[in-house]
């Protein structure tokens, strides 16, 4: 028994065909690659909102930290103040005012000087007995005012960190959405090249939508990956 040749002839693809296999593969790349850019985008976002709140709060508990130790400031400043003036009444002429100015002087300075206002006082008076000429005052130690205002300033500088994350993150998210939109673009142009039938048209939007599709690649590659 004979079998004809129209029988075992293969069908042929043409060269439409390939083409739309092309676009296919295509949409597949750039799709996923749009799931993934918009992936980075979202964990940038939460890594950007996150920083924002411990920021706010770390800056929060540095402006209480602050006001702590200034208030202590003029505290000291007061109670120095005080101690210069029953100095000065320790000196008088009548022994019995200057007993009582000299007991103040200790039970003021036993109750209301610290440590560090202490170590700042003994400070300033060897640096006035080395310079008679020039006054130097104890709230001027820098270990002193370290003491008083180093909380501070290193909360302060861990919020300005934070929030320069934070700042970083959403530069960061918003270039991703950016990118995402490339992609998205790049898209389109290859789903209308899906459904014409002119050849020289859909070659034009493969290369094009290609194109966008490689700037947005490009710009996502320079952005640092991330995880949760």
């Amino acid at each position: 028994m004979s079998i004809s040749s129209d029988a075992i002839t293969a069908p042929s693809r043409s060269f439409f065909d390939d083409l739309q296999l092309l676009i296919v593969i295509l949409l597949g790349v750039v799709s996923v690659a749009t799931a993934y850019v918009s992936f980075q985008a979202a964990l940038y976002g939460g890594q950007q909102a996150s920083a924002y709140s411990r920021g706010g709060a770390t800056q929060t508990e540095a402006e209480s930290l602050y006001l702590e130790a200034n208030q202590q400031y003029v505290q000291d400043t007061e109670t120095l103040t005080r101690l210069s003036e029953y100095e000065i009444e320790t000196r008088s002429a009548d022994p019995a005012s200057a007993a009582v100015a000299a007991e103040k002087y200790d039970e003021l300075y036993f109750r209301s000087v610290s440590q560090e206002l202490d170590a700042a006082i003994t400070w300033a008076q060897a640096e006035n007995d080395a310079d008679p000429g020039t006054y130097t005052d104890p709230q001027a130690s820098e270990e002193y005012l370290q003491a008083l205002f180093g909380g501070w300033s290193d909360t302060d500088a861990e919020a300005e960190a934070l929030l320069a994350e934070g700042d970083e993150a959403n530069q960061y998210s918003d270039r991703l959405t950016l990118n995402t939109v490339l992609m998205a673009i790049s898209l389109f142009l290859l789903g209308i090249a899906a459904v014409i039938r002119n050849r020289r048209a859909q070659w034009i939007l493969i290369g094009v939508s290609s194109g966008i599709f490689i700037l947005g690649v490009v710009l996502t590659a320079i952005i640092p990956f991330t995880w949760f």
